[in-house]
Order: structure tokens, then C-alpha cells, then sequence
């Protein structure tokens, strides 16, 4: 027992990131520290838009100010990390930190896919709390499983992780000294179910959608309706896109730059993407900016 503990203290990764690109290494920085910006200011002021706006006080908006909430915290598991690795040479993390930053990018990243899911089921107003609550209970359940069956696996020394992030598939690679298939088949079972089941509800509810909207008389009536769908159909494409391509990216060692984009798009870029999708195209929230900008303006 105490050489286990011993060993477990010892145990370190070495998150790789684009070392490969020194040259890139403070543009990439640079980048990334915008974009995170970007990601905090816009996910915090769309929640406290909604917040101070009664004409947002509806379905929808209180379903988007959780997925706000659960962007801002995948994009600061991940991305803080991600940045001091480029600036600094000890790129190592410790095990607990690495196991602890997979537990929380898989619980927000699996809550963030059941939210898009009961986005479409906005019209049940009274089920509004219940139907808050299971997307971060699922995600919870699925992370404490996987998480617990890669700590069953065995590590030994410094491992090499060639990517910028503690991925499942990542850690795995680096257990060495004990047999990974049940941690593998347990997060396939879990990632095709997640996806298969998120997509078939999504596409059952605008199935019906459409099927109703097809009976509005105006054609005004019909665009109007169409275009409220528009914000939330593109940020369902995006996330499960992106989804669907890393299952598509084959793996091997020429790939694993794709795979590093991929999930560069996938843990940072996106988290920014959602707040900016619904504020460009909602009059509501921008003028609600708007009139916030213009306020603080006059005060000064």
C-alpha cells in the first residue's frame, strides 16, 4: 500500500501541446488569450443580460443563461492551462490535476450536450427546473464512471501526452503497465450513446417543429417562426460537427495535428461561439447591450 501511494505521488504528464511549433508558441498565445476573453466576457454578460432584461425572462433565455454558465467553466478548466503551457518550458502536470481536469471538462462537456437537447423542449415551461437539473446529473454520473475506471489503470513515472489537454483517449495511451479495454469500451458505450441519444431527441422535437410551423397560414408567420429555431439549429451544428468529426479523424500518429485543431475548436473556440450565435441574431439582447454601454458611458 505504501508503494502504491508512493508511485501515485510520482506520477506526472507532460502535455506536449504545438512544442512541435516554437515559432507559434506567442502568436498561438495571443490567440487563444483573446479568444478565452472573449469566451468570459461574452458567456458572463449573456447571463447578466438575461438577468436584467424582463423581455428575456422566458424558456429559452433561461436555458441559455445555464448553457452560458456551463461554457464558462469547460473554457476555464481547460484553457488556463492550455495557456501556460505555452509560455512557460515545464509543460508537466500532476496526476490529480490531470485526472481532475478530465473529471470537469467531461461533466460540462456532457451537461453542455442534454442542454442543446431540453433547448428544444423550451415550450415546457413548468418543467424548466427539473429539465436544468438532468443535464448536469448525467453529466456527473458519466464522469464519475469514466473517471473512476481510468483510476483502476496504472502509471508509472513521467508520461508523455501529445496534446494540450488531459483527453481520455490520451491518458490511456500512457498506462503502460495495466489493460485499458474496459475504460475504452466503457467511454465508447458512453460518448456513441450520448450522441446518438442527444441527436434522435433533437431531431424528433424539430421534426415536429417543422410539422407544426408547415401549418401557419402567413408566410411571415412561418419565416418568424423558422428564425427563432435558426440560433439554436446552428449551435447544434457546430457542437455535434465537431463531435462527429474527431469520431472521424482516424488514429494514427499523421493525425494526431488534426486531432490537436479539432480539439482546440472543441475546447476553446466553441465555448465562445454560443453567447456571440444567439446575441448577433436576438434584437433583444442587443439592445439590452446597447442600452448597458450607453448607460455606464453617460455615468462617466
Amino acid at each position: 500500500n505504501y508503494l502504491e501511494i508512493v508511485t501515485s505521488a510520482e506520477v506526472t504528464f507532460i502535455l506536449l501541446g504545438f512544442s512541435e511549433y516554437p515559432g507559434l508558441q506567442v502568436p498561438l498565445f495571443l490567440l487563444f488569450l483573446t479568444i478565452y476573453t472573449v469566451t468570459v466576457l461574452g458567456n458572463l454578460g449573456m447571463i447578466v443580460i438575461i438577468k436584467i432584461n424582463p423581455k428575456l425572462h422566458t424558456p429559452m433565455y433561461f436555458f441559455l443563461s445555464y448553457l452560458s454558465f456551463v461554457d464558462f467553466w469547460y473554457s476555464t478548466v481547460v484553457t488556463p492551462k492550455l495557456l501556460e503551457n505555452l509560455v512557460v518550458e515545464d509543460k508537466t502536470i500532476s496526476f490529480t490535476g490531470c485526472i481532475m481536469q478530465f473529471f470537469f471538462a467531461c461533466i460540462f462537456v456532457v451537461t453542455e450536450t442534454f442542454m442543446l437537447v431540453v433547448m428544444a423542449y423550451d415550450r415546457f415551461v413548468a418543467l424548466c427546473s427539473l429539465l436544468v437539473a438532468a443535464p448536469y446529473l448525467w453529466g456527473t454520473v458519466c464522469s464519475l464512471t469514466l473517471t473512476y475506471f481510468l483510476l483502476e489503470l496504472s502509471f508509472i513515472g513521467k508520461n508523455i501526452i501529445n496534446n494540450f489537454v488531459c483527453q481520455h483517449a490520451a491518458i490511456i495511451s500512457v498506462s503502460s503497465c495495466s489493460d485499458p479495454y474496459v475504460s475504452q469500451e466503457t467511454i465508447l458505450v458512453s460518448a456513441t450513446f450520448n450522441e446518438i441519444s442527444s441527436l434522435l431527441i433533437i431531431l424528433t422535437s424539430y421534426a415536429f417543429i417543422f410539422i407544426t410551423v408547415r401549418k401557419v397560414p402567413s408566410t411571415e408567420g412561418r419565416h418568424k417562426a423558422f428564425s427563432t429555431c435558426a440560433s439554436h439549429l446552428t449551435a447544434i451544428t457546430i457542437f455535434h460537427g465537431t463531435i462527429l468529426f474527431l469520431y472521424c479523424v482516424p488514429n494514427s500518429k499523421s493525425s494526431w495535428l488534426m486531432v490537436k485543431v479539432a480539439s482546440v475548436f472543441y475546447t476553446v473556440v466553441m465555448p465562445m461561439l454560443n453567447p456571440l450565435i444567439y446575441s448577433f441574431r436576438n434584437k433583444d439582447v442587443k439592445e439590452t447591450l446597447r442600452k448597458s454601454i450607453s448607460t455606464k458611458l453617460l455615468c462617466h
